[in-house]
């Protein structure tokens, strides 16, 4: 049957419509539903060593310990001590799943002959400890930024690192290069092209080096032209941009926000961070809350408070659709973990009961849609991919195998 809105009409629709098509199913691909780290652990590079991850999880099973345990520690922020074992277990054989080596603000302005020396010694040291169990799954740098007065030791540090780790052999899988204080589009498009140009030296296969965004500065969230930069510096950056990352302390300074008041959760840190979220909706590239300096060390009622204040405000983010955020300390990295696992046990049960009836067409009380089903096994994905849930456990609850699951919840990543 052929109606007015059929036939001649239906191919017209199809042939107008046909750049959009391209820019929903290439510049909106969706999440690939690929781990993503809980953390990202800022430390100065020349503090760099193949041991460095296994001593912060020993420090931070101290501090832990310094508050009567891991389970003790739990009780007093408030989430169940049944997160506690999966907590020391992974202190012990994961405790950092992103680490950076800082050649910017942790690290500052040293000199040439210093920077270079560090770049190498840092390149050398995460190709050493990738060839053992001592790396973590990503490891990279923050080098300094693309303003006048910096750009040129960013790109030197860059290319004596990439250049460094080629040498030495392999690419790590994991390598994560982050480009912080961006202000304009423009030094986005630079470090495409710094990426191309090295990917063309070190003989890599196009695409290979990818890089975050540290959103730290006014124009990046509103430009001078009235309008927010930010997605046409995700489709300009030819989806070499892997995340974006929100700069707590730089981003208050520059509002002027008075440095008592400066945080994860002050109005302006969240208004920058919705813009952030809308703006990379749908593009892939993943969302990352920022730190607070309030750190578990001094007497026992300062770190009690500094542990309550950041389980807090990791709960807080990761309601908030932030999954990953920054840490600064061993002694946070206790906290990071019971309240990421906790944020994913606490809802499980009712996620996977969900599931099961909508999977299974099943008579509930709830009449989820199938965004809310996406939603629901993105959730549960998520919490397998953290270590907070057991695969196994996801399967005997949901009734659905980890493809299937998968599938629910990345449905664009199906062929067709």
């Amino acid at each position: 049957m052929t109606g007015p809105l059929t036939g001649a009409f239906a191919d017209d629709a199809d042939r107008r419509l046909a750049d959009t098509d391209h820019l929903l199913s290439t510049a909106y691909p969706g999440d690939d539903g690929s781990r993503q780290p809980v953390h990202t652990v800022y430390l100065p590079a020349d503090r760099y060593t193949v041991s460095t991850v296994h001593e912060w999880g020993s420090a931070a099973l101290r501090a832990a310990d310094s508050a009567g345990g891991v389970d003790r520690l739990a009780t007093l922020i408030g989430v169940s001590d049944a997160v506690a074992e999966p907590t020391v277990h992974k202190l012990t054989h994961e405790p950092i799943e992103d680490l950076r080596l800082d050649f910017e603000d942790g690290y500052g302005n040293r000199g040439d002959d210093t920077e270079d020396a560090d770049a190498a010694a840092a390149a050398r040291a995460v190709h050493a400890a990738t060839r053992t169990d001592a790396a973590p799954p990503f490891v990279g740098i923050r080098f300094k930024c693309f303003e006048a007065a910096t750009r040129r030791r960013a790109l030197r540090t860059l290319e004596i690192f990439l250049l460094t780790l080629a040498d030495a052999g392999e690419i790590p899988t994991g390598l994560v290069l982050t480009l912080p204080k961006v202000s304009t589009p423009t030094q986005v498009a630079v470090m495409v092209e710094a990426c191309e140009t090295m990917e063309t030296e070190m003989g890599l296969h196009p695409g290979r080096l990818t890089f975050e965004v540290q959103m730290e500065t006014a124009p990046m969230i509103l430009g001078a032209d009235g309008r927010s930069p930010i997605p046409e510096m995700i489709h300009r950056s030819n989806g070499r941009i892997s995340g974006l990352h929100y700069g707590t302390y730089d981003y208050s300074d520059s509002l002027q926000i008075a440095a008592r008041y400066q945080s994860m959760e002050h109005p302006a840190a969240d208004h920058a961070k919705a813009v952030m979220q809308v703006a990379a909706a749908g593009t892939g590239v993943r969302l990352s809350d920022g730190s607070t300096n309030i750190l578990p060390v001094g007497d026992a009622a300062q770190r009690e408070a500094a542990w309550t204040l950041h389980a807090r405000l990791v709960r807080r983010s990761l309601e908030r659709g932030f999954y990953q955020g920054w840490d600064l300390h061993p002694a946070q990295l206790p906290t990071r973990y019971l309240a990421t696992y906790a944020f994913y046990q606490d809802a499980f049960a009712d996620a996977a009961t969900r599931l099961r009836n909508y999977t299974q067409r099943a008579k509930s009380n709830v009449l989820d849609e199938p965004a809310t089903a996406r939603a629901l096994a993105r959730f549960v994905h998520r919490g397998v991919t953290s270590g907070a849930l057991d695969e196994h456990t996801v399967a005997a609850a949901t009734e659905l195998a980890t493809a299937q699951l998968f599938d629910l919840a990345y449905p664009k990543r199906l062929p067709g």
